[in-house]
Order: structure tokens, then sequence, then C-alpha cells
């Protein structure tokens, strides 16, 4: 596994377990399944409504709390200081753990204009000892540099959606240039186009890998942190074995070039649901 240090001297793997659309008592199997395949790294969210089977995997696991990296997120709807607060403690208690590696904001939800008061109580919690470290999702060039305006702790990551076909490339500058990790959620297009795409496929023959792991490998090759998700055992540790090769700088260049700019969720300026 390779770990990357974050902002404030914490270590981070860089290649994660993702849990979105996992129903909770199916998150117990997947997770214990990663944990035993060799991730350590575990990604969460309050409103994925799988923290309960989350925690019940990192309880049930060989593996001790110390040597798991566990991310969950504050959702839209419990935005604003004392409401993150509150729902970090809930969040804490469904997981059924002492603290949290790494909090994020889901949304910044520009619409409702309360993502500073919830960075400042994350920061908070960061001070406090209670999380490790603090960062966002799906946030803007623009909502990044109110962050680093207003607030006193820079993010440590801004986890977007980001693969191939959005390749986040300006984004990835600006967050580069504030020593912020870049990390892709939907890293594989949701198992999409991107996967058929004839780069990639060539690629991926050239190597005896495959798709998927041509494309997390340049994930990786890029410096991004990246969390796939499966429930499928066997895709769950095809996802890992991304270690053993390493595209060549031609081949790096030749999947830059497919970016589209294309999403497959909303854009942040537009997702203010609650």
């Amino acid at each position: 596994m390779n770990n990357v240090t974050l902002n404030n001297g914490l270590e981070m793997p860089q290649l994660g377990f993702g849990v979105w659309q996992v129903p909770d008592e199916g998150a117990t199997a997947a997770v214990k399944k990663a944990i035993e395949v060799g991730y350590t790294s575990i990604d969460t969210a309050m409103i994925y409504q799988n923290e309960v089977g989350v925690g019940k995997a990192i309880k049930e696991s060989s593996v001790p709390r110390e040597q798991l990296f566990i991310t969950t997120k504050v959702w839209n709807s419990d935005q604003g200081y004392e409401n993150t607060l509150r729902a970090f403690d809930e969040s804490l208690e469904r997981l059924g753990l002492d603290y949290i590696d790494l909090y994020l904001i889901h949304w910044p939800t520009p619409q409702f204009d309360e993502y500073v008061d919830t960075y400042k109580a994350l920061e908070k919690l960061y001070h406090d000892g209670r999380v490790k470290a603090i960062g966002v999702c799906n946030f803007e060039i623009e909502h990044l540099e109110r962050l680093l305006k207003e607030c006193d702790v820079v993010p440590v990551l801004n986890q977007v959606e980001c693969h191939p076909y959005l390749a986040q490339n300006e984004l990835k500058e600006f967050c580069a240039k504030h020593n912020i990790f870049v990390e892709a959620w939907s890293p594989l297009d949701q198992g999409g186009e991107v996967l058929q795409d004839e780069v990639i496929q060539k690629i991926a023959a050239s190597h005896s890998k495959t798709p998927a792991q041509v494309v997390l490998r340049w994930h990786l090759q890029n410096n991004t942190i990246v969390i796939p998700k499966s429930v499928t055992p066997s895709r769950i540790e095809e996802n890992f074995n991304v270690f053993d090769f390493e595209l060549t700088e031609d081949e790096m260049a030749e999947i830059n070039l497919i970016n589209r700019d294309r999403r497959k969720g909303p854009h942040p300026n537009d997702m203010n649901v609650r």
C-alpha cells in the first residue's frame, strides 16, 4: 500500500474502500472483505445510512483500530456550527468509535451559505482531538478560496468526482498549490463508459490488467487518493491489486488526452439538496 502524507503530517492510505450505495446490512460483509484483502482506509458518510454496518465490520475485524483510517461526512441538512457538532457525535455513536480519522463536509450547498460555519465546527473537532484531520468534498475553487481566507486550518483533501473523463485538471492544480490532496469519488466512472474506452482497453491489454486496474493506476500516479467501491469479493480484490505495475509516461499522457470534462454526478453549485 502507498501512503500519502497529508498537510498536517498524518499518513493516509492512497487507496481506500468506498461504501456509497451499499446497504447497511451489506456494508459489514463488504468492509470485512476489504480489510481481509488489505484495505485499511474505509470511506463512509451519514447519508449512506451504513455507518452502523461499517462500525460492526471494524469491531469484528482482526486489524487493530489504530491501524485503520476511517472517514465519514456531515450531510447537507446537518450543516451549521452546532448542527455539525451534534451530527459528528451521532456518526461517532453509529460507528461505535472513539474518534474519526477524517471528517469531511459532504457538499458546499452554496445556496444555504453555511459551509464556513460548518468548517469552523470541524476545526473545533480537530483542535479538540476528536478527529485527526478535516477536509471537504465537492468544493470548487471559489469555495476553497473562501475557506482559506476565513478559516484557520487548511483542508487536508477535497474529495470530488474524478476519472479519466473528468480529470479535474484546474482544480487539481489549485489544490496542489495549497497542499490539499484531491481524492477521487466515482474513480471508475461508476463502471461506465471510461472502462470501455479504446485507449484504456489497449493499455490494459498491454499490461495484462483490467481496464479498472489501469484507471486506478492512472489516479495513483497522478498523486490522487482513490476510493473505489464494490460489494463483489473478486472486484474488491481486483481493485486492490494495482501496486505490481506502472504506466509509462506515454500511457499516462494518452489517458490524459481522453478527458471530456464530463460529470456523472451534479455540479457542486447545483447540489443544494437537504
